[in-house]
């Protein structure tokens, strides 16, 4: 209003007799206009964003800046509209909730350049994000209580913190890569996706774990920051008397004393794989095999007995919700998306008794979704909490897509010793596409 109608008199300060309330007051303008502006360039057109975890390695890496492009999908108009621009969900120093949940507004995207597609790497809310443990957000507060029980939880504050919810739009922000799009039916066998029966074209720096000996004698820090693994990624596995034989018949090297050259496990694309196969400074190379989760459940939870990250969806695969598709409500499909209908359809009276969907009060033989949904993994196949672990990607939840790489820092080391990734700036944060 100041600059367009000045109906309100904001510049009253500029006819002030007193310098002083003038020159104040001139700052104060500058500070306001400055975080009006950012308020709706953070809102309609992009943001930064820092890659917090290894998930997308090696595409993109811990320690990257990202530009967030809104407008690619279509900006979201701010559901909670009252907020302060330069943070997310907590003001700095503990002062609490960095938004206003008295005024919040429904689901409305503007118009895009185009839709999610395969392939994108896409920032959105974390959807299972809608409660968590101030202290401990990452695994979420549902998987909290899976591994320690809903009262230890609850009753040590001290360590996780206190239990809040969070509207849509100031639930964490995740990156990840879209491998299903809505309607779509995705299966993983062997590590490789299957979308719909056809293989999904798997980007050129997906990393799976593998074992892997060298001839002899312990890798250095130089050998591996030469293969590109990071600090975080180097365990060495520990070796007993009892395991000699077994790794014997799998290949690994014994020698003649009976001890083992040592042997390491790490996140591995195929390049660096093919790299170490060439070198005689290793005997084996060898991905792991998954076992079944033993602290995490994979989602659906009711259902995936059995399944493991690398051999997911079962028999038929798992279908991904999409907008306007009525879906028979058998007790399977209630497994599957009942939670979804409940919290992310906004139907929390939604139940399963007598053998059918109640939503309130009335059966519901076929549901029609009112949103399309997508599957998000990372490239870091075997260390990425994604969809397999939490389920569905709502709609409303998507922000947008990274654009650019605006800089890049190597938290294990100094800044001026080659903790700027300098060839990082300014590079395609999504290469793939």
């Amino acid at each position: 209003d100041i600059y367009i109608t000045g109906y309100i008199p904001f510049t009253w300060w500029k006819k002030s007799d007193k310098p002083w309330v003038r020159a104040l007051m001139s700052w104060v303008d500058a500070i306001v206009y400055a975080l009006v502006l950012v308020y709706f360039v953070f809102a309609f057109l992009g943001q930064n964003y820092q890659i917090p975890s290894s998930s997308l390695e090696k595409t993109l890496l811990t320690g990257d800046y990202l530009f967030v492009n809104k407008a690619v999908y279509g900006p979201r108009v701010p559901m909670t509209p009252v907020n302060f621009p330069l943070v997310h969900n907590e003001l700095p120093f503990g002062l609490g909730k960095s938004y206003s949940d008295a005024v919040t507004l429904g689901y409305h995207r503007l118009k895009g350049m185009r839709q999610v597609e395969a392939g994108d790497i896409v920032v959105f809310n974390f959807p299972a994000g809608d409660t968590v443990m101030t202290r401990m957000q990452n695994p979420d507060y549902y998987q909290l209580v899976n591994i320690h029980g809903r009262d230890y939880v609850l009753n040590n504050p001290e360590i996780f913190g206190e239990k809040v919810w969070r509207p849509v739009d100031r639930r964490e922000n995740y990156v990840k890569r879209a491998v299903g799009l809505p309607g779509q039916r995705i299966k993983i066998v062997d590590g490789e996706i299957f979308v719909d029966g056809e293989k999904f074209l798997t980007p050129a720096n997906v990393q799976f774990n593998h074992f892997y000996q060298t001839t002899s004698g312990a890798l250095s820090d130089d050998e591996f920051d030469a293969l590109g693994i990071s600090p975080d990624d180097r365990e060495r596995i520990p070796v007993t008397p009892d395991d000699v034989e077994p790794l014997r018949s799998l290949g690994f090297k014994v020698n003649p004393d009976g001890s083992v050259p040592p042997i390491y496990l790490s996140p591995l694309t195929a390049a660096m794989v093919a790299e170490m196969e060439a070198s005689p400074r290793f005997h084996k190379v060898m991905k792991q095999e998954p076992a079944p989760e033993q602290m995490l459940t994979l989602f659906p939870e009711a259902i995936s007995q059995g399944w493991t990250r690398a051999e997911y969806g079962g028999d038929s695969g798992l279908w991904i919700p999409r907008k306007g598709t009525a879906l028979k409500m058998d007790r399977t499909a209630w497994d599957i998306y009942g939670r979804t209908i409940r919290v992310y359809e906004n139907n929390p009276t939604a139940e399963w008794r007598d053998g059918q969907m109640y939503i309130d009060g009335s059966p519901v033989p076929y549901y029609t979704f009112k949103i399309d949904y997508y599957f998000m993994m990372g490239d870091n196949r075997d260390c990425s909490l994604d969809s397999r672990y939490w389920g569905f990607v709502p709609e409303d939840h998507i922000v947008g897509t990274p654009w650019r790489v605006l800089i890049s820092f190597d938290k294990d080391k100094p800044l001026l010793g080659g903790g700027v990734r300098w060839n990082r700036i300014l590079r395609d944060a999504n290469p793939d596409k």
